[in-house]
């Protein structure tokens, strides 16, 4: 079974950055993919961004794109997302997930964290 913890989440002004963390603690970790998902009070949840295990590609959601970057460390079991040029819509539950394939729905992830609540101030 694998564990996922989030953390990095805060309070900040628009304009400010983060960086979130996602780490596994399985002893072996080789997902395929590891996604990053938000969901605020009355959205549906959404995928923000991916990233393939061990060949590193990497996808975001349009409204992300240029603004957040998502990057790994394999040896450390972790996946990051950087959050630059926050946004009030960009408040919600940060949450990771890791999956048997890059995909938009949530329904091809397996193993899910907590989350990590951002929430940004205009």
């Amino acid at each position: 079974q694998v564990q996922l913890a989030e953390s990095g989440g805060g309070l900040v002004q628009a304009g400010d950055s983060l960086t979130l963390s996602c780490v596994a603690s399985a002893r072996t970790f080789s997902p395929y993919a590891v996604a990053w998902f938000r969901q605020a009070p009355g959205k549906e949840r959404e995928v923000v961004s991916a990233i393939k295990w061990n060949a590193g590609d990497t996808y975001y959601v349009d409204s992300v794109k240029r603004r957040f970057t998502m990057s790994k460390s394999n040896s450390k079991n972790t996946a990051f997302l950087q959050m630059n040029s926050l946004k009030p819509e960009d408040t919600a539950v940060y949450v990771c997930a890791t999956g048997t394939m890059v995909a938009r729905n949530s329904s091809s992830y397996e193993f899910w964290g907590q989350g990590t609540q951002v929430t940004v101030s205009s």
